[in-house]
């Protein structure tokens, strides 16, 4: 894998706001190493952005910045697509963006 592209394997999880968003948790050494490459990227607040694919649906987001942590937002489009749920495992491959 190339500097600046992950694969991650995480539970959907939902966190609730005045709308609910569903996330995937990015951990441990990558959310290290993400740390470290998203100087180059990042804009306000510490979002990263990010283009992401999930089975055979591409998309772009942003990470959330969370407790030393990152969070993949998951679109409802991509979600309906691949038919994920809340508490599905899934593997979300990402690459940085840059400016």
């Amino acid at each position: 894998m190339r500097e600046g592209e992950f694969t991650v394997r995480g539970k959907v999880f939902e966190w609730r706001g005045p709308a609910p968003f569903h996330f995937v948790a990015v951990k441990g050494e990558q959310a290290e190493e993400i740390r470290d490459l998203a100087a180059a990227v990042t804009y306000g607040w510490g979002m990263t952005p990010v283009t992401c694919r999930i089975g055979d649906t591409s998309f772009t987001t942003s990470l959330w910045p969370k407790d030393g942590e990152y969070y993949v937002p998951l679109k409802d489009s991509v979600r309906l697509a691949e038919k994920v749920r809340l508490g599905s495992l899934i593997t979300v491959h990402m690459a940085l963006r840059p400016r």
